[in-house]
C-alpha cells in the first residue's frame, strides 16, 4: 500500500485557496453577511457585506423583532414577536428551514458559543426560552424580571446577560443551570446590553435615562453610568473592547463610548431611529438598522464615518452580522482510498475550523472573521 497526499486547489470568493494535483477541486464561497429584519414588512434583509447591497429577502413569521447569527455562520435566528415564534433561516440557501414555537412576544436573543443553544426572551411572558439546536425545540423556559428584552452571551458561553425593561433590571442566567443566579439592578427602561471580548463587563442601553450602566461581571454591580444620545437601544463593543457603540433613537445617532475612561469620544450621524446595533466580525464597520429610514447605516470604525448607506425593507428594527463557513475539498483519485486529511492556513486565523471526511474527499470547513483574504491548503492523505 502507498500512501499520497492529494492537495487541492480552488478559489473562494475572497478566500484563497490553493490548488494542486491529482484531486477534483470544489468550493464553497463564504462570506460575511448583514441579517436585517424588517418589523413591518415581514422579512429578513441579507446584506452582502463586501458590496453592501442586499442579496436576499426571506419571508419570516409576523413582526420580526430580533435577529442574530450562529458563531459558525451556519444559521440566523429571527424572533416573530407576532407569531410567537422563531425563524431558523439556512444561511447558504437564506431559505426558512424550521420555526419553532416559543413564550408570549419574543423579542432579543443569543446565541451560545458552541452554536448549540439560542436564549430568547419573551417579553410577554417574563421567560427565556432555552432553543437546542440540534433538534430546533424549546428544552427550557427560565422566569425572569418583568418584560425582558435584550439577551448578550458571555465569551466563554457561561452566563447570559437579559435586560427586562419594567423591572430596570439584568437577569444573569447561568447556561449550566439555567437559573437565575443574580439581579443587577441599572438605569431606566434598559433595553439594549453587549458584554465585552473579555467577559469582564457587560454595557446596557437604558432608554428611558439615556444612559449606559457598565456592570462589573465579578460582583454584578454597575461601577459606572455613562450619559449618551436620546433614547438609547442598540449596543456593541468592538473586538478590543476598547470602544463601545450606542445608538440613539431619539437622537438619530451613535454614540462612541472609550471603555478605559467610559467617556463619549464620537457622535455619528445616522439614519432615522437607529434601533438595532451590530460590530462586524472584523471590528472594521458598525451596522445600526434604522427604523424610521428604512435603510441601514455602515459605518467605518477606523474613522468613525458613515461609509455607506443600505436600502432595506420597511421598519428595520435589529441588525446581526454573521462569517459563513467556506469549504474547501482535497479528493483521493480513482482506485485510491481517503485516509485522512487536513488543511494549513496563511493569512489572519480562521475561526470555526472544521474537518471530516465526505465519501472519498477530505473537506475542510472555516469562517473568515477578518477583512484580509485567508489562503488554506486541504490536502487529503489516500491508500492505494
Amino acid at each position: 500500500m502507498r500512501s499520497r497526499l492529494a492537495v487541492v486547489l480552488a478559489v473562494l470568493a475572497g478566500l484563497v485557496v490553493p490548488l494542486a494535483c491529482g484531486a477534483t477541486p470544489a468550493a464553497a464561497a463564504g462570506g460575511t453577511f448583514a441579517y436585517v429584519a424588517n418589523r413591518s414588512s415581514n422579512s429578513v434583509s441579507v446584506i452582502d457585506t463586501s458590496s453592501n447591497t442586499v442579496a436576499a429577502t426571506v419571508p419570516v413569521g409576523s413582526v420580526p423583532e430580533g435577529v442574530a447569527v450562529s458563531p459558525s455562520g451556519a444559521y440566523a435566528y429571527v424572533t416573530n414577536n407576532g407569531s410567537n415564534t422563531v425563524s431558523v433561516i439556512n444561511t447558504a440557501t437564506n431559505t426558512v428551514t424550521a420555526t419553532i414555537p416559543v413564550g408570549s412576544f419574543p423579542f432579543g436573543m443569543a446565541v451560545s458559543p458552541s452554536s448549540a443553544f439560542v436564549y430568547v426572551a419573551n417579553t410577554g411572558s417574563n421567560t427565556v426560552s432555552v432553543i437546542n439546536t440540534a433538534t430546533n425545540t424549546v428544552t427550557a423556559t427560565i422566569p425572569v424580571g418583568s418584560l425582558p428584552v435584550y439577551a448578550a452571551m458571555s465569551p466563554s458561553g457561561a452566563f447570559v446577560y437579559v435586560t427586562n425593561e419594567i423591572s430596570n433590571t439584568v437577569s444573569v442566567i447561568s447556561t449550566a443551570t439555567n437559573t437565575v443566579t443574580a439581579t443587577v439592578t441599572v438605569g431606566s427602561s434598559p433595553q439594549g446590553v453587549a458584554v465585552s471580548p473579555s467577559g469582564a463587563v457587560v454595557y446596557v442601553a437604558n432608554n428611558g435615562s439615556s444612559s449606559v450602566s457598565v456592570i462589573n461581571t465579578s460582583s454584578n454591580t454597575v461601577t459606572a453610568t455613562t450619559t449618551v444620545g436620546s433614547f438609547p437601544y442598540g449596543v456593541g463593543v468592538s473586538l478590543s473592547g476598547a470602544s463601545v457603540y450606542v445608538a440613539n433613537y431619539g437622537s438619530n445617532s451613535v454614540s462612541v463610548i472609550n471603555a478605559s475612561s467610559n467617556t463619549v469620544t464620537a457622535t455619528i450621524a445616522v439614519g432615522t431611529n437607529p434601533q438595532g446595533l451590530a460590530v462586524s466580525p472584523s471590528g472594521a464597520s458598525v451596522y445600526t438598522a434604522n427604523q424610521g429610514s428604512n435603510n441601514v447605516s455602515v459605518i467605518d470604525t477606523a474613522t468613525n464615518t458613515v461609509a455607506t448607506t443600505v436600502s432595506v425593507g420597511t421598519g428595520p428594527i435589529a441588525v446581526a452580522v454573521g462569517a459563513l463557513p467556506a469549504t474547501a475539498t482535497a479528493s483521493c483519485p480513482t482506485g485510491s482510498t481517503l485516509t485522512g486529511g487536513g488543511a494549513q492556513f496563511t493569512g489572519p486565523p480562521p475561526s470555526n475550523v472544521s474537518s471530516q471526511a465526505v465519501n472519498n474527499t477530505w473537506q475542510v470547513s472555516y469562517t473568515n472573521p477578518s477583512t484580509q483574504p485567508i489562503s488554506a491548503v486541504p490536502y487529503a492523505v489516500c491508500s492505494s
